[in-house]
């Protein structure tokens, strides 16, 4: 039998790298054709290893999932952005390289985000995905997520829809 090994840690500054790469290639994959071509590239461009650093370094809630001693994923937290929205923490981001996707890891990924929240107090949570992400919205329906609002974004020249799920109870352990 081979055993391959995950875990969930949080985000070390050597991460950085690792985690642009997540970035780069899990964004191409979700976006490529939902964003427009040249806003999605800035938007990647923007998020390189100095960037990510410079995150881990001012403490951003930001969880890894190494599998086989590999960054594959990476997730992102913290309070609530739209504090008219009855939800205290949010999930900023939850990424994974798309060979790593399907697998169970965004779950695992999504979970250990919730728990980190709730050490902080925050209970329940708010996460945002683009409507035309239909493999987004689909994972968020199987966590049990409510689609609870929806709201335009500008990405260039196009605006998109964004949807807001919420969580209401504590995350199980």
């Amino acid at each position: 039998m081979v055993k391959t090994v995950f875990s969930i840690r949080h985000a070390r500054p050597g991460d950085a790298e690792a985690i642009a790469k997540v970035h780069d290639a899990s964004w191409r994959d979700a976006y490529r054709g939902v964003i427009p071509a040249v806003e999605l590239e800035r938007m990647i461009a923007r998020r390189g290893p100095r960037w990510w650093h410079s995150a881990i370094i001012k403490g951003t809630g930001l969880l890894v999932l190494d599998f086989d001693k590999t960054i594959v994923g990476y997730a992102t937290y913290g309070r609530n952005r739209v504090p008219s929205m009855p939800y205290s923490g949010e999930i900023f981001e939850i990424y994974l390289m798309p060979e790593h996707q399907g697998l169970g890891f965004g779950r695992d990924l999504f979970k250990a985000a919730r728990r980190e929240l709730a050490e902080h107090g925050y209970l329940s949570t708010i996460v945002w995905a683009l409507g035309d992400n239909e493999k987004a919205l689909a994972f968020y329906r199987r966590l049990g997520g409510l689609s609870i609002r929806r709201a335009e974004e500008r990405f260039g020249s196009d605006m998109l829809t964004r949807v807001a799920f919420g969580f209401v109870s504590a995350p199980a352990e």
